[in-house]
């Protein structure tokens, strides 16, 4: 029988809880999943090859689709950082000429901006009726018939955030409702109601990383932010 490979453990904390986990580096049969998702450049096989990886490499116990989506993008970085080394190389394009340049990512100093600053994510819409927000899960992502357009995605993203709506003495759990009703719930709102949740939520917890280079081509400086999991595959 050949030898098998140990391979050592690491802890690591899930932002949203504070909890944490242990986990191994990726191997080689793991990183080819994640290679011919990334050759394909789409974001939904990139997703489904990082949540496999992270299933298989942590070992604690843990439900997966109860993780909010910043705790998957900032896992997988760790996971990464261990894997592969501390720095990756990516090659955005110039903000001004277009011409790709080989940066270097240091995984070590990525963060989840917004943790840390308390949001509140209850809303009052009307005198009677308020909401509580919630993260987004993984269960929460968006159908493709979600996103047939810009203002469906939007739509539904709301509705997927709605934890709670109260009307007067009386409250509704989302999960209790189809999700017809909160579709039409959401759709209801006014549009200063609508931008005042768009609000809340446009300061949920992101994966952040500050990019500063000066262009290879025309010298002239980029400053931009990798904002989610999708920019550090470059």
């Amino acid at each position: 029988m050949l030898p098998r490979i140990a391979t050592p453990k690491y802890d690591m904390i899930v932002p949203s809880t504070g909890e944490a986990v242990t986990y191994r580096p990726y191997v080689v049969k793991e990183e080819k999943i994640l290679l011919i998702a990334m050759e394909s450049q789409d974001e939904t096989q990139i997703e489904k090859a990082v949540t496999d990886m992270l299933k298989a490499c942590v070992e604690s116990k843990i439900d997966m689709k109860k993780l909010t989506i910043f705790d998957i993008e900032f896992m997988f970085i760790t996971l990464r950082s261990k894997s592969v080394g501390e720095g990756i190389k990516i090659n955005p394009a110039c903000e001004h000429c277009e011409e790709r340049n080989e940066i270097k990512v240091d995984l070590e100093q990525v963060r989840v901006a917004n943790l840390e600053d308390a949001v509140d994510m209850h809303i009052e819409i009307t005198d009677d009726i308020s909401v509580d927000l919630k993260w987004h899960t993984l269960a929460d992502r968006l159908s493709d018939a979600e996103r047939e357009t810009q203002t469906d995605a939007v739509i539904n993203m709301m509705a997927h955030s709605i934890e709670t709506i109260y009307s007067g003495e009386e409250i509704h759990s989302a999960k209790d409702a189809t999700k017809k009703e909160v579709v039409e719930f959401v759709e209801s709102l006014s549009s200063d109601q609508f931008a005042k949740v768009i609000e809340v939520l446009s300061n949920t917890p992101r994966l952040s990383y500050n990019l500063d280079y000066d262009c290879t081509e025309c010298g002239k400086k980029n400053e931009r932010e990798l904002s989610g999991l999708i920019d550090f595959f470059q």
